[in-house]
This record gives structure tokens, C-alpha cells and sequence, in this order.
């Protein structure tokens, strides 16, 4: 274990300069310095980087051709990337059993670079570096963790591509349980990191988002055989566990997958996604974890509603959803119900930048509708933008372009391509969104997984509200406690129907014009917001 030494002289001034006296643990930094150990091989699978018909295990090195400029030919050798995680851990912490982040970076499914962006890397990318060592610093142990590429966006159909997505998602969500499994194992072998196993959470970044919001709600095979998962002609499902094993990583055929650490739970706790999507959003369910979110609203590649997912102009998948529709649903089914109502600065700021954008449209066209709990729109004005955490420079691309064997106009290009949705990136820019970002993840960390400091952001008013008569067949009536500010019913799927501000204790709904059916009601005062389920028959 070593003293880490930082990549960007300014990550470390973001951190010391934000140490202060009279902070509380897990929500502020009170760490000003991080040891890291890194490089630690985690799993081995098969990666299909070189393509499909190739898979090859991670770690290994490989031949991929001859190079004939040499007598006698010599093999040119290529080294499949491993399945690495790096752990921070606050430096001179006395606590033996700390709360573990497994961070997940972006990068499309496609190393830097390659990728066409200027990020991408666990190791190389600002974001990820300052993100991991700022959690470190508020008493957190952090895994920042890589996970499987290779995909393939230029197959002829659309279900073909969204397959080709969607196994490396499945990959991805292989990965990050066979890493949960294996910091579990760890656990019992000695805890080398000092983790506590009943507070893991998931953070997940852009692609990163992406693996953590379907980590939370693949499980079952009907799931990934959807209409939109399925050959066009054959019918046949397009990602065949017999091929390549199930979603916690078991089974398939070995050529393309490896079964690591069996007999570990792969369970977590809790799940943060910065402008991930979901691939359905049926998946999400009753009982799946609890969930936050910051996103762009007019993110382009995560649609902030729900929308298609396209790359380089190539569609790939049809209707997954972002952070506002996964977020209200996970509200509506309750799966939010231990993330309380917060009234901490960056909450308020959450709401206001929420209703600022009410009724305008996302990037898919789509209306946004009122203020959704628990998300965070990061409203930049830059059409595209997803990532407003990120910074990146010219050079800096080049050289990792240049560093892979690549024309340094390559490097230009992912450089260009990054700013075309982030014009104004710059170190302030970062730093504020990282920080926006910290100051709303916490207090939910802090009060879903009772830290101390769990009564941040609350106040102490709730709401109880008697809802009658239910079932009901045509009208219905809240008898609350306290006036009564809003009232939002969704459907069954979580879309909002309706939205009404009575401003009075006691309110009548006329129900005679909804189709017959599961909805549900959220009542809000100034204080919490509380669900009820409704049965309209």
C-alpha cells in the first residue's frame, strides 16, 4: 500500500482546500490524504475486445499477426485488458469496517480514444480520479473498478446492434458482481481493505450509469428476451445465457464466459447513476434498491426521460430511459422509501433546477414533467451535453491517442467530439459539477444506510394522509394531516397522468375518465412526500 500520488496537481488542491474543521464523516472530506493500492486483478472472463468470434481471457496475451518488417517475421502480440479494480482508502483511518463505493467510469464499452471521446479510462479520466479520492476522503473505501468492452455499433440491424449493446452491458453486470464477490470473499479472508459488507453501493458513470441501472434489475430471462432483444427473423433471443451465462456471471459456454467466486453474495445496497439508462424500464420493480441520479436534461447518448439510444448517429436500442423516469418509478414503487424527504442545500437545488425545466423538452423531444425526488437535472444549456463532471484537455488526448499506436489526429478528433457537448469545459466547470454531485449523493448515502450524520436535510413535519374510499370506482378522496401542496398520480409504469395543487388539508379526485387500473398517488407538503397506492376498478 502506498501514499497516493496524484495524476492532476489540482485534484489534490480540490481536496485539501476543502478540508475544514467541525465536519461529519461520510459527508464531508475529513480525510486530506488517500492511500491507494492498485492494479488488483479481481476476475478473470472472456472478452470479445478483438471481436465475438475471438474471444480471449482477460489478462492474456494473444498473437494477431506477423510483422513482416523484420527477418524472420515476428508475431505482433496483443494483451487482452485485465479486469482490474484500484482501492482508496482514507489514509490514518482508525475505523476497521468502512462502507465500500465500487465506482464504475465511462467510456462507451470501447477503450479511450477509440472510444471517438476524449474519456473513457478508469486510470486516465479526471472525473473518475477526483470522484474516487473524494469519496475516499469522506471515510469511504472506494473500488474503482473496470469492466469488459468490445461491442459492435455497425451491425446491419438495429436489433442486432441493440444486442451487441446490451451483451456488453450483460458483461458489465457480470463484472461488477463478480467484483462484489470478491471484495465479499476478501472480507472473509482477512479484509485486507477494511470493508463492511452490508453497506456496498454502486456508482456508476455515464456507461458506468448504464451497468449499475441494469445491475439493479436484471433478473429474470424474460427480461433480456423483450421484442426489442429478439432476431427480427428467427425470433430467437439475441443474448443466449446457454452462450453466455447468467446475470450474476454462472454458466454459459466457457469459450465465452468464466464463473468467478462462487458462493459470495453479489447482493449491494444502494445505487447512484450519473446519466446512466435503464434498457427497459419495465425491469425496475418492487423491491429492487434504492436509487439516486444527477443527469444532464438534454443529454443526447442517455436520454434524461426516455427515449432512443443512438451513437454516432447509428440508432442502437429503442426507448430506454433515464434518470427522471427510473428515478420516479423507483419513487412510486417504494423502492426509494428509505431515502428520506431532504431539505439540505443541494436537495433545494436539485428541486429548483427540477422545476426550472418542467415542460420543456429533453433531448428526445420528450416533455419533462414536474420535479421527480432523488434526481438531480444538471441543466448546462449545452444541447447534448451528459457530462458536465468531465474535463479534458488537447494534449492530454493527443498523447493517450499517440500513447495506443494512433495518429495524433485521431486524439484531435475524440477531443472535438467531446467539445462539441461540453464547450466550455474547464477545471471550474468540473469541479463545481463534482461537487454538485457530492453534495447530493451523500446525505442519501448517509440516511438510506444509517451513517452517522443521518438526520441531515431533515425535518422532523410528516405528512399522514388517509386515502378513501380505495378500491374506488370514481372518485376518491386525501384526508391529510397537514395541507395538502401537490398531488401526482403515475400509472402502473410509472408515467405521471396528472398533477394538482389543492393547497387544502382535504381533496376530491374525479377518477371517472382513467382507464381501470394500479395507479399511484404522491402527497406532498412543504415537508415529505408520501405514497398511496390506488386501485381504480
Amino acid at each position: 500500500m502506498k501514499k497516493i500520488t496524484f495524476s492532476f496537481l489540482f485534484v489534490l488542491t480540490f481536496i485539501c482546500s476543502s478540508i475544514s474543521i467541525g465536519q461529519t464523516r461520510y459527508l464531508d472530506p475529513v480525510f486530506p490524504t488517500i492511500d491507494t493500492t492498485n492494479n488488483i486483478v479481481y476476475a478473470v472472463n472472456q472478452s470479445v475486445l478483438l471481436g465475438e468470434a475471438l474471444p480471449v481471457a482477460t489478462g492474456a496475451t494473444v498473437p494477431i499477426g506477423l510483422d513482416s518488417t523484420t527477418t524472420p517475421p515476428t508475431p505482433i502480440l496483443f494483451t487482452m485488458p485485465a479486469l482490474e479494480m484500484d482501492i482508496f482508502q482514507p489514509s490514518g483511518d482508525t475505523v476497521s469496517e468502512r462502507p465500500v463505493i465500487i465506482y464504475l467510469h465511462t467510456g462507451t464499452f470501447a477503450p479511450i480514444i477509440r472510444n471517438g471521446n476524449a474519456t473513457g479510462s478508469r486510470t486516465f479520466d479526471y472525473a473518475t480520479q477526483v470522484f474516487c479520492n473524494q469519496y475516499a476522503a469522506r471515510g469511504y473505501v472506494v473500488a474503482n473498478t473496470d469492466y469488459r468492452a468490445g461491442w459492435n455499433p455497425q451491425l446491419p440491424t438495429e436489433p442486432e446492434r441493440a444486442a451487441s449493446l446490451m451483451k456488453a452491458a450483460y458483461r458489465g453486470i457480470q463484472d461488477v458482481k463478480a467484483a462484489i464477490r470478491y471484495l465479499r470473499m476478501d472480507y472473509e479472508n482477512g479484509n485486507t481493505y477494511g470493508i463492511d459488507t452490508s453497506r456496498i453501493i454502486i456508482v456508476g458513470q455515464g456507461t458506468g450509469g448504464w451497468i449499475a441501472t441494469c445491475l439493479n434489475s436484471v433478473d429474470k430471462l424474460s427480461e433480456i428476451q423483450l421484442p426489442k432483444f429478439l432476431d427480427p427473423v428467427t425470433a430467437l433471443p439475441l443474448i443466449d445465457t446457454a452462450v453466455m451465462g447468467d446475470w450474476f456471471g454462472y454458466g454459459g459456454n466457457p469459450a465465452y464466459n468464466t464463473t468467478n467466486h462462487a458462493g459470495y453474495s453479489s447482493e449491494h445496497d444502494m445505487i447512484l447513476n450519473m446519466g446512466g439508462a435503464i434498457g427497459d424500464l419495465s425491469w425496475l420493480e418492487a423491491g429492487d434498491k434504492p436509487t439516486a441520479a444527477v443527469h444532464g436534461n438534454l443529454d443526447a447518448i442517455a436520454r434524461y426521460t426516455t427515449g432512443n439510444l443512438s451513437v454516432s448517429g447509428v440508432n442502437i436500442v429503442s426507448d430506454i430511459s433515464g434518470s427522471y423516469d427510473v428515478v420516479a418509478k423507483a419513487n412510486m414503487l417504494g423502492n426509494n422509501d428509505d431515502i428520506p424527504t431532504l431539505f439540505d442545500a443541494y436537495t433545494l437545488a436539485a428541486r429548483a433546477a427540477s422545476n426550472s425545466i418542467a415542460g420543456t423538452l429533453d433531448f428526445s423531444g420528450d416533455t419533462i414533467g414536474p420535479s421527480v425526488d432523488n434526481v438531480f437535472p444538471f441543466v448546462t444549456g449545452n444541447p447534448g451535453e451528459g457530462a458536465p463532471w468531465d474535463f479534458f484537455d488537447s494534449l492530454t488526448t493527443i498523447a493517450l491517442a499517440v500513447g495506443q499506436g494512433l495518429p495524433a489526429s485521431v486524439g484531435t478528433d475524440a477531443y472535438m467530439s467531446s467539445l462539441a457537448t461540453n464547450p466550455d469545459v474547464s477545471v471550474a466547470k468540473a469541479t463545481a459539477y463534482i461537487d454538485s454531485t457530492l453534495g447530493f449523493f451523500c446525505p442519501r448515502i448517509v440516511n438510506t444506510l444509517m451513517l452517522p450524520g443521518n438526520t441531515v436535510g431533515i425535518q422532523s413535519e410528516k405528512i399522514s394522509v388517509n386515502v378513501f374510499p380505495n378500491p374506488t370506482s370514481d372518485y376518491i378522496s386525501f384526508n391529510s394531516s397537514s395541507n395538502i401542496k401537490s398531488i401526482s398520480i403515475f400509472d402502473n409504469n410509472g408515467k405521471l397522468i396528472e398533477q394538482i395543487n389543492p393547497n387544502r388539508f382535504t381533496f376530491t379526485m374525479d377518477l371517472r375518465s382513467y382507464a381501470k387500473g394500479i395507479y399511484y398517488a404522491e402527497i406532498s407538503n412543504d415537508n415529505q412526500i408520501k405514497t398511496e397506492k390506488i386501485i381504480l376498478k
